[in-house]
């Protein structure tokens, strides 16, 4: 089929909870149970990795692991990530009932996916339980996939291309080619890309920004366009096939993928 076949959609930041506010709030309250300071920009970097891989990384981070050493007297292990782990899930459930709105323009763009025929699958970052309660909310809101599979699931998160393949399975969909991955972190459009897909980065109401949309409402003009660049520059290092400010822009984007893959292109 020379047509787009499959959207597939990243759920914090991409479809639900603008400037993807829901993780950064829980991992800074983890951090602040173990009076480790963290910052924003810290609990955003390894976003889009599955929850014990973000806490791992986080970890990792040179500041992190010194204040854990002065804490200590040693360095973090991986029992501590499986602590910490334990203790995030009760901390992500509360902050997701927080931030789970649906984005402006995310149902517009399901309700043409749906007449267009295209399939809408999701996969995510977060365990079926975390999943379950956005899904939840989101449904609530009007907001559904056909198919979604949790980092959880797989052998292997982001930027491995496993739940992104497991969600085209689910779809039935024969070629990837046919598939555009949708996501606001570098991690998420990796796996597109070595899934064989289409790659669409939004760059405004996620974590490339991570501002909330009051917040964004705000600005100027010019501060948008300035902050615009610099979330986009960071989405652009994986080289995504197209940049949008949020899932509303991706009804044109398919229009001109459709158009590419009627000329014979592949992604």
């Amino acid at each position: 089929n020379n047509t787009v076949q499959a959207a597939i959609f990243d759920w914090a930041g991409t479809t639900v909870d603008f400037g993807s506010v829901a993780p950064i709030e829980a991992f800074k309250a983890l951090f602040e149970h173990e009076d480790i300071t963290v910052s924003d920009a810290d609990c955003r970097a390894p976003m889009g990795t599955e929850k014990s891989e973000h806490i791992r990384q986080m970890l990792a981070m040179p500041k992190i692991a010194q204040q854990w050493e002065t804490l200590y007297q040693r360095s973090p292990s991986e029992k501590d990530v499986q602590r910490l782990y334990h203790e995030f899930l009760p901390l992500q459930l509360e902050t997701i009932q927080e931030f789970s709105q649906v984005i402006p323009g995310c149902l517009d763009t399901m309700a043409y996916l749906k007449d267009k025929k295209i399939k809408i699958g999701s996969n995510t970052g977060y365990n079926e339980e975390m999943y379950a309660l956005v899904a939840k909310t989101a449904e609530q809101q009007g907001f559904t996939t056909q198919s979604n599979v949790c980092a959880t699931q797989v052998s292997k998160g982001r930027p491995y291309p496993y739940m992104a393949q497991a969600v085209m399975e689910e779809l039935g969909i024969l070629d990837a080619a046919t598939c555009i991955k949708v996501d606001d972190t570098e991690t998420g459009l990796e796996e597109g890309r070595h899934a064989g897909m289409w790659t669409v980065g939004v760059s405004i109401s996620g974590n490339a920004l991570g501002l909330r949309q009051a917040q964004w409402e705000a600005l100027n003009q010019e501060e948008q366009s300035n902050l615009r660049q610099g979330a986009e520059e960071k989405l652009a290092k994986v080289n995504p096939h197209y940049i949008i400010d949020s899932v509303a822009e991706l009804p044109n984007v398919i229009e001109r993928i459709n158009a590419r893959l009627m000329r014979g292109e592949r992604p």
